[in-house]
């Protein structure tokens, strides 16, 4: 922990974090494994993009965004995003919009297998909903 958080001189006073993990159910039925798909240095620059977005505007120390791709087994950790603050609020709503954004806005092509097939995963209107908070 302490190589994300580092030496602050007091300034810190919050980590919150958040890990996903790929889920063995969905609306769709039993899931065995999620497929995540992405183009090469435009993901990760664009990841980037609004992660620092998301620190400047909750005044972060730090923002720590993690994002597996490839096929990830069901139960397997997918995203981990930790936040630091100087408190705790900050941390908690920075950790929350920038999982809105990755689920929204991060170009990730999502499918995920189960016993009947693949299918492909799209954001929801709820999912918008969420995302469209962070902006008023």
């Amino acid at each position: 922990m302490r190589a994300f958080s580092g030496e602050r001189d007091g300034e810190a006073g919050a980590l919150a974090s958040f890990v996903g993990y790929c889920r063995t159910e969905s609306p769709n039925g039993p899931v065995n494994q999620l497929e995540l798909d992405h183009y090469p240095g435009f993901t990760e620059k664009e990841v980037s993009r609004l992660a620092h977005s998301v620190a400047m505007r909750h005044n972060l120390l730090d923002l720590l965004v993690i994002h597996r791709i490839g096929v990830i087994p069901a139960n397997d950790p997918v995203v981990l995003v930790a936040a630091l603050s100087s408190h705790r609020a900050e941390a908690f709503a920075a950790t929350v919009e920038m999982m809105d954004y990755l689920k929204t806005d991060a170009p990730f092509w999502k499918r995920e297998t189960g016993p009947d097939g693949s299918r492909w995963i799209e954001p929801t209107a709820a999912d918008y909903a969420r995302r469209s908070e962070h902006s008023k």
